[in-house]
């Protein structure tokens, strides 16, 4: 791990040596300290039922503030009984400070800059680590993290023979080239599902940086990648091994085949409708045959690798994040724009043609993504290429959506598009009529106003409820941080900030746990994800996660699973959590929720 670094006068304290763990602090807060231009906040659990006298000291022990806790009482999400301490009224900078309240004292923290600039390079450096088919540098990660490459020049076959549910699928008559892509979690399959939201908001990162002229968050040089000193900004760099994939998982012009159209009866039997033409249309993903263990470097899993079926979600993440890429790099490769463009367009009529191709799980190996309403991917899609060729046609398709007439819209999720086609258009109000644009962004508003309040209740004032803990919570609350960004880039007020600062200081310590759930942050950080190379509690000649990884978080919902919930024991909402390495509800790490780590690190970086 690294050691502590001093980076803009702000103390950044990182994990303990491998294996050691960090005494649990009595209060609870960013554990690589406070930003001094945003909301300061601390929580403490207590069982006193009236507020508690709190003071401030410098490094040298000297009192700058002081005061009294607010009793914000018993939390359904932590299961403690919590004071808020506000500290947002200091202007005092530096390091060392503690924090003191009810005879609790805080660990040493620091109030500055914030790791952001450090934290937005090492999450989107996550990208790199997880390439397929090329190997990882030492130059670029160092020696503990280099391997050789995974999958290299994977020439895959369509699955064809008994799935699990003993239906016979039809191997259609091609193969594709679908080397390069990032591996999708802590297994080795390669989901163009996932990684459409993923790719969407690394490029909504750059998009939104230009239109709105901040400074581009990864300039040519900024991150280390092979592609560094090339002349195009990092970030698309690392985006574009993405986009190659997404690409190349598009079907063949003149395939037909048999496929599952429309929703089963639960079963795992499956009715085939036969001699459906999926030109155009894009694989699910590809991925092993059978599920392998852990550990297991990429370079020396051996399992068959298939091209998975066709689906209609699938397809349309092809079109959407295509349509993005084109506008994108129109300017930077016009080649590689059209190349893109035309394979939007062509997924996008392959979509329309054979609309409801849904995912199917009945495959070992691999995850299922199965995805049995893709409304909202039509909306996305649709808004994208709106975005890109300001066509009628699209415009007709956008406004005519039942996602359109909503007043507010959903976190994103690589379930639930339709947000991500929103966020897009409220970059670009100039697509739509004046009227239709200004819904967009109200709908974005009131959507923000709705987390601050659910920020505003809870104890540990996070903008979501204790119901909605479920599987990879911390991205659920990284992509409503994002809506709540841009609320603020919309309104300019400073409450919005506030609340993103607060999902920040959550994942790095300020929760129940007292966890920093990304490794290499913080004093108690994230050590042992569910990864097959990350795995040195498994196998000490490999590594530790490097710095920079954020785990899925607390899973309290039905999804958490037999093995977990013995591990963790009786848990609330926000404690259903465990650094182990076999327990992927909670502790999986995956590109789509590193992807808004890296966007809301660069957010925060740009400062106010």
């Amino acid at each position: 791990m690294r050691p502590a670094l001093l980076l803009a006068g702000f103390l950044c304290v990182t994990a303990p040596a491998l294996g050691q763990e960090a005494a649990v602090s009595p209060l609870r807060l960013n554990q690589m300290g406070l930003l001094a231009d945003a909301a300061k906040l601390a929580i403490l659990p207590n069982a006193a039922t009236k507020p508690l006298d709190w003071t401030l000291r410098d490094a040298g022990g000297q009192g700058v503030a002081s005061g009294k806790t607010i009793v914000t009482g018993n939390d359904a999400a932590s299961g403690q009984h919590l004071h808020r301490i506000d500290l947002s009224g200091v202007t005092a900078r530096g390091e060392g400070f503690t924090l003191v309240a009810g005879g609790a004292v805080s660990r040493p923290f620091g109030i500055g800059t914030g790791p952001y600039g450090r934290l937005k390079r090492d999450a989107l450096a996550y990208f790199y680590h997880n390439r397929a088919g090329t190997p990882i540098e030492a130059r670029f990660v160092g020696e503990a993290w280099a391997r050789p490459a995974g999958h290299v020049k994977e020439i895959a076959p369509c699955y064809g023979g008994k799935d699990e549910g003993g239906n016979d699928w039809t191997a259609c008559g091609h193969s594709l080239d679908v080397t390069g892509g990032w591996y999708d979690a802590g297994d080795h399959g390669k989901y163009v599902v996932n990684g459409g939201i993923s790719l969407w908001t690394l490029l909504n990162l750059y998009e939104r940086q230009s239109v709105r002229g901040r400074a581009p968050a990864f300039p040519d040089g900024a991150a280390a990648m092979p592609e560094a000193g090339n002349g195009v900004n990092d970030l698309l760099d690392e985006a574009r091994w993405q986009m190659e994939f997404m690409l190349s998982m598009q079907v063949p012009d003149g395939t037909r085949m048999p496929l599952p159209l429309g929703p089963q009866d639960g079963s795992k039997r499956l009715t085939f409708t036969p001699d459906i033409d999926v030109s155009g249309m894009a694989h699910h993903k590809v991925a092993d045959e059978r599920w392998t263990g852990l550990p297991l470097p990429p370079h020396l899993d051996k399992e068959r690798r298939f091209l998975y079926p066709p689906s209609t979600a699938a397809t349309l993440n092809l079109a959407a994040t295509a349509a993005q890429a084109a506008r994108i790099w129109k300017p930077i490769d016009p080649a590689f724009a059209e190349r893109c463009l035309v394979a939007a367009v062509r997924a996008w009529k392959a979509a329309v043609r054979v609309p409801d191709a849904l995912a199917i799980s009945n495959f070992d190996g691999s995850g299922g993504y199965g995805d049995k309403d893709v409304a909202d991917e039509f909306f996305w899609a649709n808004a994208e290429l709106l975005i890109t060729t300001r066509h009628t046609l699209f415009t007709q398709a956008v406004t005519g959506s039942a996602f359109f007439g909503r007043d507010t819209i959903a976190e994103p999720s690589w379930a639930q598009t339709a947000p991500l086609g929103a966020l897009s258009l409220a970059l670009h109000p100039a697509v739509l009529a004046e009227a239709d644009g200004s819904r967009i962004r109200a709908a974005i508003i009131k959507t923000a106003d709705a987390y601050a309040k659910e920020a505003g209740d809870s104890g540990y004032a996070q903008p979501m409820g204790p119901g909605a803990y479920g599987w990879g919570s911390n991205s659920a609350l990284m992509n409503r941080a994002v809506i709540l960004a841009y609320a603020h880039d919309l309104t300019g007020q400073a409450a919005y900030r506030d609340r993103v600062v607060d999902v920040a200081d959550y994942l790095l310590g300020r929760n129940p746990l007292d966890q920093s759930y990304i490794s290499g942050y913080g004093a108690r950080a994230m050590l042992h994800p569910h990864h097959r190379f990350w795995a040195n509690v498994l196998d000490p000649k490999l590594p530790p996660p490097p710095p920079g990884v954020v785990s899925g978080g607390p899973n309290g919902g039905n999804s958490l699973g037999e093995q977990a919930r013995k591990r963790i024991g009786p848990c609330a909402p926000q404690t259903c959590w465990k650094d182990d390495i076999d327990l992927f509800t909670v502790n999986e790490v995956t590109i789509n929720w590193n992807a808004p780590l890296a966007w809301l690190a660069a957010w925060l970086d740009e400062g106010r």
